[in-house]
């Protein structure tokens, strides 16, 4: 498996300091029900959310998901070395595996991490797009292991969006944030299991994007 090493693993260091600094100066805002969602930890979840809010991940997860480990995707290709090596250092516990559909071997790993008692992390329009889509991996991780989909959504007072195919979102430092979260469970009181679309739908409705 490709690691970083020498000077390149000493600027992802540098680079963490600085991730890890910006995100303690945001200002979360959530009421006490998005609390109580955001802080659900009776049991593993997959936690989901938009490729162009993953700036927020770890300050989230190091907030929000304390009771567990919090497992992300990482592609097994040598530049996926050091989106691995960055995750661990800013509090992320990498897996590595394709990434490119979230395909039968991908899902089986992070069935795994959820069957062990830890949360996975899934962007479901990553890592190539397009914005807003939803891949069915998502969905096998969930059904496969009875989890619940907590959905994560952040409204931005102050931002940057960068010209990359998901419009990624960069906070200014200090910058309100106002979180909203769904939680789907693995079926419904009618015993149906969410569909692609309604898991879509519900991650636009809580993260609504600036005109």
């Amino acid at each position: 498996m490709n690691e970083v090493h020498g000077w390149r693993r000493f600027v992802l260091w540098l680079l963490s300091l600085l991730v890890r600094a910006w995100g303690r100066t945001l200002r979360f805002e959530a009421d006490a029900a998005t609390l109580a969602r955001l802080t659900k930890s009776d049991e593993p979840a997959a936690i989901v959310l938009w490729h162009n809010r993953l700036f927020l991940s770890a300050e989230i997860f190091r907030r929000y998901r304390t009771r567990r480990r919090v497992y992300g995707l990482v592609s097994a290709s040598r530049d996926g070395a050091w989106l691995a090596a960055f995750y661990r250092m800013i509090g992320i516990h990498p897996v590595r595996g394709s990434t490119s559909t979230l395909g039968r071997e991908a899902a089986h790993m992070l069935i795994a991490k959820i069957r062990e008692g830890h949360d996975v992390g899934i962007t479901p329009d990553g890592p190539r797009g397009p914005i807003y889509t939803l891949e069915a991996g998502v969905l096998i991780v969930t059904r496969r292991t009875g989890a619940p989909m907590i959905l994560l959504g952040a409204e931005f007072n102050r931002a940057r969006r960068l010209r990359s195919w998901d419009r990624f979102y960069v906070p200014w430092p200090f910058t309100r944030i106002k979180m909203r979260c769904t939680v789907l469970p693995p079926r419904n009181g009618q015993g149906e299991k969410p569909a692609a679309e309604e898991v879509r739908a519900a991650l636009l409705a809580i993260n609504p994007d600036p005109p």
